[in-house]
């Protein structure tokens, strides 16, 4: 590799927000200070949808959901009503960075990247993520690495448990147990196996978010002034920023550090009962007395009289029932495209409880991707610019809620996350524009000055 650089590691940090780590609300955090002064900085604009899965396999593939076909966590298998499997490394048939890189010759680590359970082959070594159901399976590759791993840091912890509680006492041990644990093994693999490329990724800023936005932003509807943890995202920021330094001292000059986020976060107001609202405009027919809150999927729903339904989280996925391609479909094809030019019509003009527009996108697939495979949904829909979570159940009795169906959660996802780069080489600190989740892995690509594949969407991204 030329510019003095020998090695690249990646930091991966998910659910990583802009506003704690370049904004006016920022923390104290003087190593990733120290890279983006030295090197470049910006804002990244993550995929759609802006989720964990499949997020990650875009940057790393460089290819958007639709390419890969991978919609979200949970996608449908066939066109059946029932078939969803959970996306998990099986699905992602698109190589990833460190494929490429092992086809080159480059020995690798990988460390808790999302969507890497069940284990591949690779040339190094490699640490599945949180898909995996337990520690009791083998999560690594090869095999012997699990009984290394496990006898240096104590035991290996997949991702937080139960994030939605209420106990958010236990919740606050279990993550800070997490960061250390996660940090823990990446000093052992860094120490102890030989690399050229180091990828990890942190999962618990995701869960810090999710379980605790309320108590920590005053502008939430739930925020308490004087609570216990008001100050406790800048507790963690600042604790991953030292361990993040502790790798870097690790790395040496002569690695090119990467740090970057799949999405950002930000307050969640509530809920939009998507199924309540298809049930009332009549394109959704539940055969269930809806007098308790139920899952739509443990729903008996009537498909000759139901044109469209709908999962939950944090965006709304719409799959419509059309006539000759889901089974009891009765939508006509040659009404598909003036159907759904309405239903985006109806979504974007959908209130609120104040009576004012939510602020909802509706997306078509072939509108956001470069190609559409697998069964895409048929609409993606972001409420109230992702302020609003989508609630999948049915019963609530009103088309909003104040509460998550799946437990306690005080947040969304945003379209941006962050991007740091110190390629050591003298930058100075600029900030750059219009970088994109996708851009990633043609840059590492780039700085082993190895080819970039033909197929991969992203730009490199240089100071």
């Amino acid at each position: 590799m030329s510019r003095g650089i020998q090695r690249v590691l990646v930091i991966g940090l998910d659910s990583a927000t802009p506003q704690f780590v370049f904004g006016p609300d920022r923390f104290d955090l003087p190593h990733l200070d120290r890279l983006a002064k030295a090197g470049c900085w910006g804002l990244l604009e993550s995929c759609h949808p802006p989720i964990t899965v499949p997020a990650w396999a875009s940057m790393l593939t460089s290819k958007d959901p639709g390419t890969l076909g991978i919609y979200g966590f949970r996608n449908r298998s066939d066109r059946s009503y029932g078939a969803l499997t959970t996306a998990n490394a099986k699905a992602v048939r698109a190589p990833r960075v460190w494929d490429i890189l092992s086809r080159a010759g480059k020995k690798v680590v990988v460390l808790g990247v999302p969507q890497t359970y069940p284990p591949r082959p690779v040339n190094g070594w490699l640490v599945s993520d949180f898909l995996a159901p337990d520690t009791s399976v083998d999560y690594t590759y090869p095999k012997a690495l699990k009984q290394e791993i496990e006898q240096a840091v104590g035991g290996y912890i997949l991702d937080v448990d139960d994030f939605r509680t209420n106990d958010k006492d236990a919740l606050r041990s279990r993550l800070f147990a997490l960061l250390e644990n996660r940090f823990a093994t990446a000093r052992f693999l860094m120490d102890t196996k030989p690399w050229d490329f180091f990828m990890m990724v942190e999962m618990g800023l995701d869960r810090l978010h999710h379980g605790f936005w309320k108590y920590v932003d005053p502008e939430h509807p739930k925020y308490v002034p004087g609570n216990p943890y008001a100050r406790v995202f800048r507790e963690y920021y600042e604790t991953l920023d030292r361990r993040i330094g502790e790798l870097l001292d690790r790395a040496g000059e002569e690695t090119a550090v990467l740090v970057v986020s799949d999405h950002g976060a930000k307050a969640m107001v509530g809920g939009v009962c998507v199924n309540e609202w298809l049930i009332r405009e009549g394109l959704l027919v539940v055969k269930d007395e809806l007098s308790m809150v139920r899952r739509i999927e443990d729903c008996a729903i009537d498909w000759s009289r139901t044109t469209v339904w709908s999962s939950g989280g944090y965006y709304a996925r719409l799959f419509f029932n059309v006539a000759g391609r889901e089974p009891e479909g009765v939508l006509p094809p040659s009404r598909y495209e003036r159907f759904r030019d309405d239903l985006i019509a109806r979504i974007e003009a959908m209130p609120g409880p104040d009576s004012a527009p939510l602020g909802n996108r509706a997306h078509k697939p072939e509108e956001l991707y470069r190609s559409v495979t697998g069964i895409a949904p048929d609409l993606l829909v972001y409420f109230g610019d992702l302020r609003w979570r989508s609630v999948g159940s049915v019963g609530f009795g009103s088309i909003y809620a104040s509460e998550n169906d799946t437990g306690p959660d005080d947040a969304n996802h945003d379209h941006y996350g962050i991007f740091i780069m110190d390629a050591r080489k003298g930058g100075d600190g600029r900030e750059l524009r219009n970088l994109q989740l996708m851009d990633v892995a043609p840059t590492v690509l780039d700085l082993f000055r190895l080819e970039i594949p033909a197929d991969m969407q992203g730009k490199v991204v240089r100071r």
